[in-house]
């Protein structure tokens, strides 16, 4: 069974650092691509970052680029996302999400599975 879990989400000060994880289990990252999306109260859900099954595609939105990093550790069949400079407008409900028939997009019509997310919360 496809399951994916995702923690590192709390509470930070602007300018602050969170890192993110993103747990598979049911199936190794080896064969499929992964991306985290966020959704804030009130806005739809919007893909920050993606990275391959092979991790040498990645992507982020232009809103994170410069100060979100994604990466993966196939040992721990895990996805990180480090966030640094974090911004109130980054506040958000933080989500994985697995594709198995696409490559690196931050499209979320092309997800399949989805994990129940993390609250990261930016405010002094």
């Amino acid at each position: 069974q496809v399951r994916l879990v995702e923690s590192g989400g709390g509470l930070v000060q602007p300018g602050g650092s969170l890192t993110l994880s993103c747990a598979a289990s049911g199936f190794t990252l080896d064969y499929y691509a992964i991306g985290w999306f966020r959704q804030a109260p009130g806005k739809e859900r919007e893909g920050v970052s993606c990275i391959s099954d092979s991790g040498d595609s990645i992507g982020y939105a232009d809103s994170v680029k410069g100060r979100f990093t994604i990466s993966i550790n196939n040992a721990k069949n895990t996805v990180y996302l480090r966030m640094n400079n974090l911004k109130p407008e980054d506040t958000a409900v933080y989500y994985c999400a697995l594709s198995f028939d696409y490559g690196c997009s931050i499209n979320r019509e092309e997800y399949d599975d989805w994990g129940q997310g993390t609250q990261v919360t930016v405010s002094s």
